[in-house]
């Protein structure tokens, strides 16, 4: 039963954000609904830190020695570093929180090709990652995985956006495709984490510091930066509002899933 439920969290987080990805685009999100990628990186920011700081984190630290787990949390954010500086962790949101399409420069067919598929590859291994993490908070607790299945979820869509942008300057539909296999990747990850937490379960206090690590670092390093921006007193309040409601948003599924528990 746990493990159909993470194979359920990590499909909704992993190609259900593509789609929605898709459908932002679709509507154009800078129309009627007034929703940019700005507005989805507040979003996103506010759900990573509040899972990781008053879900994750007090769910590792709860009946276990606080001195390693932050020493794994220092780690893992080092690690998470390391792994970006090697290109093995890319997960940078440049192009969606721009949403400007790339130029023509007269790059030949070939390179565009090979570069959409490096993309994809650099995205699947990020995929997998997330799954991992998921299934370690399934593993401690279904409400924790749910929220952390939502947060996923809320950091993918505008880094979906950018890819899609990116890769949809040839066929939409192809396009659309790549991505979704790239976001299939966070089941597979499920699955495995599934199997090696289950097989190491007395170090899930450690996956957990390790996920949310890794929830931290991609707030702190890949999207607040972004949002460092001059702007109007305005624009500043609304973004505020949107990393609050992203917060609001955990801590309200966490509630939820408490009571129905």
């Amino acid at each position: 039963m746990l493990l159909i439920a993470i194979i359920g969290a990590t499909l909704a987080a992993g190609i259900g954000s593509v789609w929605l990805a898709a459908m932002l685009l679709l509507l154009g999100m800078d129309g009627r609904w007034r929703i940019g990628p700005q507005h989805l990186l507040s979003l996103a920011a506010g759900a990573l830190l509040s899972t990781a700081f008053m879900a994750v984190l007090p769910e590792a630290f709860e009946d276990h020695a606080a001195q390693p787990l932050f020493a794994t949390l220092l780690l893992g954010l080092v690690l998470f570093f390391i792994l970006e500086k090697a290109e093995l962790w890319h997960h940078g949101h440049e192009h969606g929180a721009h949403g400007d399409a790339p130029h023509d420069h007269g790059h030949d067919h070939d390179h565009d090709h090979d570069h959409d598929w490096a993309l994809i590859a650099g995205d699947s291994l990020h995929c997998f990652g997330d799954g991992v993490m998921i299934a370690s908070t399934f593993v401690a607790d279904w409400r924790l995985g749910l929220v952390a299945a939502l947060s996923v979820l809320a950091h993918e869509v505008p880094h979906h956006v950018g890819d899609l942008v990116v890769l949809r300057q040839g066929k939409r539909r192809a396009a659309l495709l790549k991505v979704s296999l790239a976001g299939a990747v966070t089941t597979l990850g499920g699955v495995a984490g599934y199997y090696i937490v289950g097989r190491w379960e007395a170090a899930l206090p450690y996956f957990l510091v390790i996920a949310a690590s890794s929830f931290i670092y991609v707030a702190l390093a890949d999207l607040i930066p972004q949002l460092q921006r001059r702007m109007s007193a305005a624009q500043a309040v609304v973004q505020i509002l949107w990393l609050l409601g992203g917060m609001g948003a955990v801590m309200l599924v966490r509630s939820l899933a408490h009571h129905a528990h």
